[in-house]
């Protein structure tokens, strides 16, 4: 006679992803996409998601822009929110000429009845799988990094598709807040006060269980603390003494950063700061960090062992996160190349060198032929002891 028992099975939950993001293999933080993918790589798969990353712009900040709207393609591919910020040029500008995708057509299968050109391996395997269900290794169908294309702008409609709040000079600074206030730097407070309010909805809060309304918000601010942003080179009014607006935000911006669903992208144009440690204070309070060097109006230009290439990237910081060490690229030695179409971050290769001199070999031992250690330094071998 059969017992009962009063074991159930535990019934699972729906697990909700949210779109656009996956763990790290490294320390299972979630991860975004900057929308270059050779980047993520280099980065260890990503952003991590409540962290900061600084991009310190090029001389002219031309590739520093181009970063920017790569972030800024991969929120509306991904449909996440964006927080577009710029006090130098109109941030609707920046999204009025994104790159487009590029997508992969699907294969179409349908063929003529009267077609019989089949391949052997179409009559040998096809119709054993033809008949199953297919299934997504992506359960929320959206995929993780996109390739863009440069020749091509990304179209209208697909921009206003998701959320975008941007904020320009006008949105930050009137004479009436500056007279009131009677403080400096009133485009940080006002920022500050403008991504606080929107990261208060529960949509962007950790804190709140995740489901399918739960997104991701990118933030991006461009070309932080240059002159439009009333940033006196890192100085103060009279040019005695750091001022601690710029670091005081990004501590401020970081703290909200980690109690949300949100990833920020700051670039900064750290050539016109005055003082090097003001810039080492700048890049310990981001997260990670990675510095630009183009080759534009520089001797490196001209230079044949660089003209595969158009400007270095250097990693400066890389962050410590559910680990003690940080990942660890396989290489530091990285370049990026600006092609037609695309803009990838490439191992930095030498030419090997040509010519005669290349050609012919040195023994290193050759010298050591009147060195021996008998006596007189005589011997038949290149080391005679």
């Amino acid at each position: 006679m059969a017992t009962k028992t009063s074991f159930q099975k535990k019934a699972r939950g729906k697990i909700f992803q949210i779109p656009g993001t996956r763990p790290s293999l490294f320390n299972n933080q979630l991860l975004v996409s900057t929308g270059i993918p050779s980047l993520d790589h280099v980065l260890g798969g990503g952003v991590a998601v409540g962290t900061v990353l600084l991009v310190e712009e090029d001389l002219f900040g031309d590739y520093g822009r181009l970063v920017v709207k790569y972030f800024c393609s991969e929120a509306v591919m991904t449909g996440q929110s964006l927080l577009l910020a710029s006090a130098d040029i109109n941030p609707t500008d920046l999204t009025k000429d994104l790159p487009a995708p590029i997508i992969d057509q699907p294969k179409d299968d349908t063929r003529e009845s009267g077609d019989k050109q089949t391949t052997d391996s179409d009559m040998k395997i096809a119709w054993r799988y033809e008949n199953l269900p297919k299934f997504q290794s992506n359960p929320s169908g959206i995929k993780f990094g996109h390739y863009y294309d440069l020749s091509k702008t990304m179209e209208t409609r697909l921009v206003e598709s998701i959320n975008i709040k941007y904020i320009s000079s006008d949105n930050l600074y009137t004479d009436s807040q500056k007279e009131s206030g009677g403080c400096r730097n009133c485009e940080y407070n006002k920022l500050l006060e403008i991504i606080k309010t929107t990261l208060d909805t529960s949509q962007y809060s950790t804190t709140s269980q995740i489901t399918k309304d739960t997104n991701i918000l990118k933030i991006a601010i461009h070309s932080l603390g240059s002159p439009l942003w009333d940033e006196n080179g890192g100085l103060k009014d009279d040019g005695k003494g750091l001022d601690s607006a710029l670091p005081r935000f990004l501590l401020a911006l970081r703290s909200l950063l980690r109690t949300s669903f949100s990833v920020g992208l700051i670039t900064i144009p750290t050539h016109l700061f005055q003082e090097e440690c003001f810039i080492r204070r700048i890049e310990k309070l981001c997260d990670t960090v990675i510095h630009l060097e183009s080759f534009s109006g520089s001797e490196k230009e001209k230079n044949p062992v660089f003209k595969e290439y158009h400007g270095l990237l250097n990693i400066v910081q890389l962050p410590r996160l559910n680990s003690m060490t940080s990942h660890q690229p396989d290489t530091l030695d990285l370049a990026f190349k600006l092609r037609r179409k695309k803009f990838t971050i490439e191992q930095l290769h030498l030419p090997p060198e040509l010519g005669e001199s290349g050609a012919t070999t040195h023994d290193p031992l050759q010298n050591l032929k009147s060195t021996g250690c008998t006596p007189g330094g005589a011997g038949n071998s290149k080391l005679d002891f």
